[in-house]
């Protein structure tokens, strides 16, 4: 193998095979080999329970994240109930603008027309 591939190949220190893709003979040779596997092996071990731990974490995120937008709903939900409210105080008080008045007969006025197509649905 040429140097240029032996740093390509992904194993440092990678020993050079002879031209038949056999490890040359030597007594060390082989150790070293093993010990390459032995750290591979390692690493690999170490990668996977990173993943097993990352999977986890990232099940727990994915559970808060639904957990807060259920939140964050039932929050939406509450304050559009007090916005209502506060709209109902303000007309029981007359203090309301022109432009609000407008606004209210409207939306009463929607209100009204979906109670009467409803109960035509209902008569029929």
């Amino acid at each position: 193998m040429s140097e240029a591939n032996e740093k390509n190949s992904g194993l440092p220190n990678s020993p050079s095979r002879g031209s038949g893709g056999t490890p040359p003979s030597g007594g060390g040779e082989g150790t070293g080999v093993e010990l390459q596997v032995k750290r591979i092996q390692e690493k690999l071990q170490q990668l996977l329970r990173q993943r097993e731990s990352l999977l986890k974490e990232n099940g727990k995120l994915k559970e808060e994240v639904r957990q807060l937008r259920q939140n964050q709903s039932g929050h939406s939900e509450r304050l559009e109930q007090l916005q209502q409210q506060v709209e109902i105080l303000r007309t029981t008080k007359g203090e309301m603008s022109e432009a609000e008045k407008r606004v209210l007969e409207k939306r009463l006025g929607q209100y009204i027309r979906e109670i009467d197509r409803c109960i035509a649905l209902l008569s029929e």
